[in-house]
């Protein structure tokens, strides 16, 4: 999601730039010698590095071991590769999952490391703060710009709106637009629906980090990157109900597990570099919509009659 919108900022903003977008036809991130040999061919000046095992709560507490050693693997095989390489400069995309699960909110830059994590994010978590602290030794060590972004959970086009693996933003879409179609009278929660989250819109987001690629220089080794507010489960359920026009009703099954309870980002140093993101979460959401449409229409084989 986000190095799809990150490629297409970069060619609208920068069009004579040479981009190389590296999708997972291309290279397997996790082959440490593949991921070498294909850095050390393009000789980048910059390394935007988004990619990254990623899903939602459901997916991460099924499947720790993989979310904890595929991170790993991609991590230290991309930005061992830039060291290897010498490139100068490589923006690393971290996770709001690297913060204490019980500390105080909004977190601070500082705050990694500061308490425990939360349980259900903590191999994914684990490998995030150790690709960030790589990040800092080589900066450190070799005098590189290896600088380490860390959004808000993100929503936008390209995202994973699959039931197992999606966040809530897209998982929210989908099963109301599921319910939709089926004229179901009820879409069910996870948890007590009070859980708060943070989300920004991935263009939004690209678009800024773009323009920032020459200025990593002048940035921290870690920066937060949210919108300043937060909305609980239940208002994302009730926005992603007006955007998709669903009439049915929501019930919350307080068995499963909903996350912490609250991760929000204090941002106030990328504000001072300029950031600000225009979308809002209605008009965000709405256009998300609007392309899991169309994703859906363009995936889904046409129906032969007689």
């Amino acid at each position: 999601m986000l190095g799809g919108s990150i490629a297409q900022a970069w060619r609208l903003t920068r069009p004579a730039d040479e981009l190389e977008v590296i999708t997972r036809a291309a290279v397997d991130l996790r082959d440490r010698s593949a991921t070498r040999e294909l850095v050390a061919r393009i000789q980048p000046d910059i390394v935007l590095h988004a990619a990254a095992r990623v899903g939602g709560i459901m997916a991460k507490l099924a499947h720790p071991t993989e979310y904890l050693l595929d991170n790993l693997l991609i991590d230290t095989s991309v930005i061992g590769a830039a060291i290897e390489a010498g490139v100068p400069k490589l923006l690393y995309i971290g996770s709001a999952a690297m913060y204490p699960e019980h500390y105080r909110q909004p977190f601070v830059e500082g705050d990694v490391l500061a308490a425990p994590l939360e349980s259900a994010n903590e191999g994914y978590a684990i490998a995030k703060i150790a690709a960030t602290k790589l990040c800092e030794y080589a900066s450190r060590e070799h005098g590189f710009h290896y600088r380490v972004a860390v959004p808000s959970n993100l929503y936008g086009p390209g995202d994973d709106y699959s039931l197992s693996a999606g966040h809530l933003v897209a998982a929210a879409i989908a099963k109301i637009h599921a319910a939709h179609v089926a004229g179901d009278a009820t879409v069910t929660i996870w948890g007590d629906g009070t859980a708060r989250r943070e989300f920004s819109y991935a263009p939004d987001l690209a678009a800024w980090l773009v323009s920032q690629a020459d200025r990593l220089e002048q940035w921290p080794a870690l920066v937060n990157l949210g919108v300043g507010t937060d909305q609980s489960i239940a208002e994302y359920y009730e926005l992603a109900r007006t955007v998709v026009g669903y009439r049915g009703q929501f019930s919350y099954d307080t068995t499963k597990p909903a996350g912490m309870h609250q991760r929000i980002l204090d941002s106030s140093v990328a504000a001072s570099l300029g950031w600000a993101p225009p979308t809002t979460l209605l008009d965000g959401m709405t256009e998300a919509y609007a392309r899991f449409l169309y994703s859906s229409a363009a995936h889904t084989p046409a129906i032969q009659t007689k």
